[in-house]
């Protein structure tokens, strides 16, 4: 199994990559890119989480793209250096929409992707 979470963590980063970089491209101090793979990552394990526990998604696959793929996308660490960068430019405003709406968003995108796919399977 280490070696299907090690795959999945190769595209996922890689996925995670190219994002990152066509979305930095956009002009702005808001980082966009992070918090657009951070959002569709949260959305894609909600519907991978509820897939797995409704014994819908192979417990290969759940490695592969549930813990290798998504763990890899998604990214707190660069989450937490790009909220610093706006507090040492003083973008206190830009900061605080960014932390509150990437957390508040992410977990309901996980939540309704989640409950989503579970409302359909039963």
């Amino acid at each position: 199994m280490i070696w299907l979470i090690g795959a999945g963590g190769a595209i996922g980063a890689a996925a995670r990559f190219l994002i990152g970089g066509l979305m930095r491209r956009a002009k702005g101090e808001f980082p966009l890119g992070t918090w657009v793979i951070n959002i569709s990552g949260s959305f894609l394990l909600g519907i991978l989480a509820a897939l797995h526990i409704s014994n819908l998604l192979s417990e290969w696959l759940w490695s592969f793209v549930g813990i290798g793929f998504c763990g890899a996308y998604t990214t707190f660490s660069t989450f937490g250096t790009e909220t610093i960068a706006l507090l040492e430019e003083k973008n206190y405003i830009t900061a605080m929409v960014y932390v509150i709406s990437s957390v508040v968003i992410g977990v309901l995108v996980a939540a309704f992707g989640y409950y989503f796919i579970l409302k359909i399977i039963v």
